[in-house]
């Protein structure tokens, strides 16, 4: 006789976190990332964890503003003394800019790496000796929770950076279109690929003196990302090198934004950009998941 199929034992439901992270997740829905991604890594909550940093830095918003700085004087220092030197230079288009015209886009994108990058970094620290994921994945949040929130965080601090540093450019005369505008935007999407690119990073460093090989990487990239200079000075073996920087490519739209000269390639700029950003997510994630829950 075949047995009854109804008499064979249920398998156990989950229960406490991991329930609570699907039953979230099957509220939000689900996209093609939480189909890649384990069941129960995503809630919907990721607002949470920017709240708590919100909090910290409430009490610490002099290390917050302080980042807007650096590249201020950057742009000060161009206005005032190498812009005398230099009559203009070439930019989109084949139009004449001056040099500080043509360096103040760039230096607003870099401005939002960095603030992404060195916010994302920080990840190590809270991973490694603060274990606060740890307790955050006994609640209902997920590793792709704590992803989406440490980003998050990551792109409006950068956001604060770039829209300070438009201000700037504006009060200077340096940002002449009305598609200048959207240098912001620019801004956070460079930001978004960056913070999700460095997360991965932060979860993979073993000790803080490894912190040097991410200064190896993007102090370069600062320096050769035609931030200073036109493509057009290097060999074109270094060309082929600097077109597959993550910012070379914010660098373009920022540039052809800030002049209001549009082009067909900004789109393919902007899809580079977005693609870092998605794999980054994707990496981040799975690496606090798997550092974490496994």
């Amino acid at each position: 006789m075949t047995p009854d199929a109804s008499a064979a034992p249920a398998a156990p439901a989950p229960s406490g976190p991991t329930a609570g992270r699907i039953a979230a997740q099957a509220r939000h829905g689900g996209g093609p990332l939480l189909r890649i991604l384990p069941a129960g890594s995503y809630s919907g909550l990721a607002h949470r964890l920017v709240e708590r940093t919100a909090l910290v830095y409430s009490r610490a918003w002099l290390v917050l503003v302080s980042g807007v700085f650096e590249p201020l004087f950057y742009l000060l220092a161009f206005q005032v003394g190498f812009s005398s030197l230099i009559d203009g230079v070439t930019g989109p288009d084949g139009r004449p800019m001056t040099y500080v015209a043509f360096v103040a886009p760039a230096l607003l994108v870099s401005s939002a790496m960095n603030g992404a990058v060195y916010e994302t970094l920080s990840i190590f620290y809270k991973l490694r000796f603060d274990r606060l994921y740890d307790m955050m994945l006994a609640t209902p949040m997920g590793a792709l929770d704590v992803a989406i929130g440490e980003i998050s965080w990551a792109v409006l601090r950068s956001g604060l950076y770039a829209t300070a540093f438009l201000g700037v450019m504006a009060a200077m005369g340096l940002a002449t279109s009305p598609w200048a505008l959207m240098l912001i935007p620019t801004a956070l999407l460079i930001a978004t690929a960056f913070a999700a690119l460095g997360m991965v990073c932060a979860t993979l460093l073993r000790s803080s003196s490894q912190f040097d090989y991410i200064h190896v990487v993007v102090m370069p990239m600062f320096l050769f990302s035609t931030t200073f200079y036109p493509m057009s000075v290097y060999p074109p073996v270094l060309r082929f090198l600097v077109e597959l920087s993550p910012l070379y490519h914010g660098i373009e739209l920022a540039r052809g934004f800030s002049v209001g000269a549009l082009d067909p390639s900004m789109i393919g700029h902007a899809c580079y950009l977005a693609a870092l950003a998605a794999v980054g997510l994707y990496g981040a994630s799975r690496r606090i998941g798997k550092l974490l829950l496994s």
